[in-house]
Order: C-alpha cells, then structure tokens, then sequence
C-alpha cells in the first residue's frame, strides 16, 4: 500500500532503491505516529471535519495499534510503503471508510516531520537524563580525589601539577556546555510542523494551536515553509549537540587510553574491565576506552555527513531528506552505549595516589618555585631565569619537599577553579539550571 498510489506502480528495482532501510527505521517511529494521529483526529473533530462518533471510534482504533506497538505484536507488511502507510491500513482494514478519513488536511510531508520531532524530542531527553548520570559520577569522583595530584601535561611534555579533583572535575563542567548544546537542540524540535502539509498549508479550516498543545510542542512551526525546512535543521542541531557530548567523551576516552598505559600508570581498572593479547600474556587492552574514541569519532562525522545531505537544495521536500534517519537514528543509539558504558567504566576506576613518587615528575613544580619566590618579593623574570639555571645544571628541588607524600591542599591554589578551588557546587548549580527543560 502507498498513500501517494494513483493506479500505477514503480518497478521493484526503483522501489528497493529508493526504500531502502527506510523499513525498519520507521518502527523507531511507529509510536510517535499513533500519537500525532491521535492529535490530529481529534483537531478534525473540533473543526467539523470528523463527527464525534467517528472521532471515537478512530481513537479506540488507534489505542489499540499504540497497544500492538507497545507489546511487540505490530509488524510492517511486507507490501506496505512505510509506518503511515500501515497505521492507516490497518484503520481502513477495522473500520472501513472512516480509517481513510485520518488524513485529512496533513501530508505524508508534516506527518513525518512531526513523528520525527517526537522521537527525537524524546530521545534528547534520554541523553539529558544520561549525561545528568556521569555528571553525577564524574562530580563524585571529583569530589573523593580532590587531594590526590596528577601531573599535567602541554604539548605531552610534563608541565604542571593537576589533581585527580580537577580532572574527573573538569570533564564534569564540560557536560554543562554539552547540556547548553542538547537544550538548543530541544528548543529547536519542540515546535510542531502539523498542518503544514506539503509545505504551503491547506483550504481545510486546521486548528494548529491546538494540536500543538495536544502533543505538548512549545509553539508551532508557524510558516508553512519553515515549518517544512525544518527537516534537516532539526536533525543537523540534534547531531550538533550530541557531536558536542561525543567529543568530551572522546578526549576522556584518550586519557584513559594514555593514563592506563604503564608508561603512565595513571589509573587502573579490574581485569575483568580490559582485554587480554593473543600472544602477550602480560597486556591489558584499553579496548573499552578505544571503543569508546571510534565510536564518538563516529558520531563527531554525523552534523557533517547532514549538512552535506541538506545543502544545494531549493525549499521544499526532497527524497535525499528519507537518508537522515540512517545516519541520526544510528549516531543516538551509540550516544546511549558510550554514555552508559563511560559511567560504568568510572564505577569500578582506581587511581594511583603515589604518581609523585617517580623522579621523572620532578621538574613537575618549577612553576610552583618561581611563583613561591616570587611572592617571597624575588622579580618574576629573575625568579623564572634562576629556577631555569637550576633546572639546566641539575640541582633543583621544589622547596625542600618530598613529592611523594605532597597533596593538593599544601599547594595552597586557592583561585576560582584551581586545584585548591574546584567550585564543584557552583559547577552543579550550573548543571542544574542547564538541564531545566
């Protein structure tokens, strides 16, 4: 069954060309479907378009499709086009012409539009509720190692102290940012396209301010052809943000690579956490952590791979826009595995507390030197040259400390942000009003 079919068919080839995978990703749609026809029945209703009686009786039709759908027994038929097709040949089979009259006043256009919008204005919410998680675990982790150092690096050379409180810390207020991202986001798709049809409206008298409350959009899509350009903006915003949250992951997952190496020795998780060599018997792989860098390297791919599909095309709908639900419903699917695998990693993490105890960081403080000469009323400059000639004849030593036992607290770092300071709640205060949406 295709909605658009006027008598005539298009050959197998063409149609297996330009469906696709397109099957199979609509049932990731099939709810949503139900839900903006349940809107947009009941719209028709109060516009005089469909009786009470038929409103009814379409609706008790369409719970129990949303019901077939929830339990699994909903199936896309093998002759049928996509998810519209089958939800409203399944309501002509029920209830024979009152099933036809569902598509009234809308297009397969804003139909899948607002299908989409929904899926997706759900799925952010699942992200939210996921980064929400690791913020949680990466402020906690913060918070417990706050005292404990980590040698910093610039230019992968050894440059100054860091904390274990600063790093799990800092990776925690970039999510605030990521959050800034996903609430664009949510604001971009929280606005309804029902009624735009094709992409210019229609003679039916449609109450769009009403279906727009029904489904709990913030406005509609007002102009017919805004309302239609919004696929691809839509996704192109949705993939920026996750692009976003990726790339925070993707630079964790590179430390963890790099500090659990033994060269580092940095952190350590249990062996049943890594992987093995097939002929090196002492390796640990980081292969979680590698995955985890591939996969959001993936998703970093997907607001370019959209942007390329959406430019060089004049307004209106295209067949090319069917393509980004193979490349978007994919990327959020590996948003959700590296989000919930990253906060199951950082539950069973160890950190080593004797990094310092290493000669090879203890050019580590020559900065801390400088600024402690300084304050000692020593030019920063002359300060700077000396702790440099000490360094270069091999004598120096940070004031007379052992590395070993030295922790955070005794740097005495006291800015906004510094090892000393970390503001964690000030930063979850951030996440909190980030996250209201």
């Amino acid at each position: 069954m295709k909605l658009w079919n006027k008598g005539t068919n298009c050959t197998d080839k063409v149609e297996a060309f330009t469906v696709g995978n397109d099957r199979d990703l609509d049932m990731s749609l099939a709810q949503y479907d139900v839900q903006g026809s349940k809107a947009h029945i009941k719209m028709l209703a109060s516009v005089g378009l469909l009786t009470e009686d038929e409103l009814g009786t379409l609706t008790t039709a369409l719970d129990e499709i949303a019901e077939d759908i929830k339990t699994g027994h909903f199936t896309l038929e093998d002759d049928v086009e996509d998810i519209h097709s089958q939800i409203e040949l399944l309501l002509t089979r029920r209830l024979g012409d009152v099933g036809k009259k569902i598509h009234a006043g809308r297009s397969r256009n804003d139909q899948v539009l607002v299908d989409i919008k929904l899926f997706l204005r759900d799925e952010l919410l699942k992200v939210r509720d996921e980064v929400l998680q690791l913020f949680g675990t990466l402020q906690r982790l913060s918070e417990e190692h706050k005292d404990v150092l980590l040698p910093g690096y610039t230019h992968a050379q050894i440059a100054m102290p860091s904390s274990f409180g600063m790093w799990f810390g800092g990776y925690a207020e970039s999510l605030v940012n990521d959050m800034y991202m996903l609430s664009a986001a949510y604001r971009v798709t929280n606005r309804n396209p029902l009624g735009s049809a094709a992409g210019y409206g229609n003679s039916f008298p449609l109450d769009r301010e009403m279906t727009t409350q029904l489904l709990g959009f913030a406005s509609p899509d007002y102009n017919s052809i805004a309302a239609q350009m919004s696929r691809g903006k839509t996704e192109k915003c949705v993939a920026d943000a996750l692009g976003c949250i990726a790339l925070t992951l993707n630079k964790f997952a590179a430390d963890c690579c790099q500090y659990m190496c033994p060269n580092f020795g940095f952190i350590h998780f249990p062996d049943s956490l890594t992987t093995g060599s097939s002929i090196m018997p002492h390796k640990k792989n980081p292969d979680v952590w590698e995955m985890v860098r591939g996969k959001t390297n993936r998703i970093l791919s997907v607001g370019n791979e959209i942007a390329l599909l959406c430019s060089n095309m004049p307004h209106g709908y295209h067949r090319d826009y069917q393509l980004m639900k193979d490349i978007l419903f994919p990327a959020l699917e590996l948003m959700h595995s590296c989000l919930d695998m990253v906060n199951y990693m950082l539950e069973h993490i160890e950190v080593n507390r004797n990094i310092l105890s290493s000669k090879l960081y203890e050019y580590l403080f020559t900065v801390e030197e400088v600024n402690r000469r300084t304050l000692n009323g020593t030019p920063f400059r002359e300060a700077y040259r000396d702790v440099g000639i000490e360094v270069n004849e091999g004598h120096f030593h940070y004031n007379g400390k052992d590395l070993s036992t030295l922790t955070a607290d005794e740097l005495q770092h006291t800015h906004i942000g510094s090892i000393g300071n970390l503001c964690n709640d000030r930063i979850a205060t951030l996440m909190c009003e980030a996250a209201e949406w």
